[in-house]
């Protein structure tokens, strides 16, 4: 197995987790990679939509795209309340349960953040009991109450927040002495990590085929590798978070090829040479199919893409809530991307 350099990818998606970017708001988190690229002496190319492409140059024929997303899950402010709490708008799909209790940052038009707390209209259990317990977490019941000294709606806006401001969900990013690594939005910096990792990697051996790296910012809405791919690709591999619960195979100790989503299947043949590297690095993969999941390969596709398209990546437990995953699977994706690349399969 091909070694991915760990400290190196772990300080990567520390960073970007800490770095708020929901859907629509993702320009610090590209600014971080460009940064990134920049000391690593790559250039990049961001696109008109604000997704980033960078390239590195093989030795022999063909072009492989990895496309990952760097947008998250999160929130628009879509009103204010008479008492000064803040009504929300979800972006992306998740259940209003896993974000309840979450610190948040509102990110106003002056470029002032103000922190607060998702909560719901019942929250004391000493003032409605039963009630609260009965109580459906969907939108019109959950609400933010700010760290601030509001207590009307025009308190609120006299600190410039207004309807349509971004809402980032805190990431509370944790690295445990046993190698888990625990966060909001795994989903997915988890493989623009790796894809910094098995970029620094390549510099120094260069692989058999042309490799680009393509990271969107309209995934969670279904949208992001519509547009941007670059025009010269042969196959797309996308990269994102492996679903693991009940009835699957995914594990957060290793990378998963994913042959079908709710889009239907991915290319069977390009499965099979991403099966074959696997063998050929060591690497122990799981297969999987996920219901109720789509990727930027399905987003491509949709948009008329005329190539073949697979999807892999790091198991991730508790998707789309609190996330965890395992260096092991960081260390199985990279892998698995620097033995298909190198080797021509």
């Amino acid at each position: 197995m091909t070694a991915l350099d760990l400290p190196y990818t772990l300080d990567i998606l520390l960073r970007l987790l800490d770095t708020p970017s929901p859907t629509g708001f993702t320009g610090a988190a590209v600014v971080l990679i460009e940064s990134e690229l920049s000391a690593l002496g790559v250039p990049s190319v961001r696109t008109r939509k604000g997704a980033l492409t960078w390239e590195v140059a093989g030795t022999g024929p063909g072009h492989t795209t990895f496309s990952g997303h760097v947008d998250t899950l999160g929130a628009m402010v879509r009103g204010v309340k008479g008492s000064g709490r803040l009504l929300l708008s979800a972006l992306g799909g998740y259940d209003w349960a896993t974000v309840e209790g979450e610190d948040v940052r509102v990110h106003t038009q002056s470029g002032r953040v103000v922190t607060g707390t998702v909560v719901n209209i019942r929250q004391s259990v000493h003032v409605h009991g039963a009630a609260l317990r009965e109580l459906r977490r969907e939108q019109s019941v959950m609400e933010v109450r700010l760290d601030e000294a509001v207590f009307s709606a025009a308190d609120t806006f006299d600190l410039g927040i207004g309807v349509g401001d971004f809402v980032s969900f805190d990431a509370r990013p944790r690295l445990t002495p046993a190698g888990y690594v625990k966060a909001r939005h795994l989903d997915n910096k988890a493989a623009v990590a790796i894809f910094l990792g098995v970029t620094r990697k390549l510099l120094k051996a260069p692989p058999a085929r042309t490799v680009a790296f393509h990271v969107t910012t309209y995934e969670e809405v279904g949208h992001g590798a519509a547009t941007g791919i670059p025009a010269h690709t042969d196959e797309l591999i996308a990269v994102d978070m492996a679903a693991i619960g009940d009835g699957q195979t995914s594990s957060e100790h290793h990378v998963t090829l994913c042959v079908a989503d709710s889009g239907g299947p991915y290319d069977h043949d390009l499965g099979n040479r991403i099966r074959a590297a696997a063998a050929q690095a060591g690497v122990a993969l799981r297969v999987d199919i996920y219901p109720y999941y789509s990727s930027d390969g399905t987003a491509a596709w949709r948009a008329g893409a005329d190539y073949p398209v697979a999807l892999i990546g790091p198991g991730v437990d508790a998707s789309h809530a609190y996330e965890r995953t395992h260096t092991d699977a960081l260390t199985a994706t990279g892998a698995l991307m620097l033995e298909y690349v190198r080797e021509g399969v």
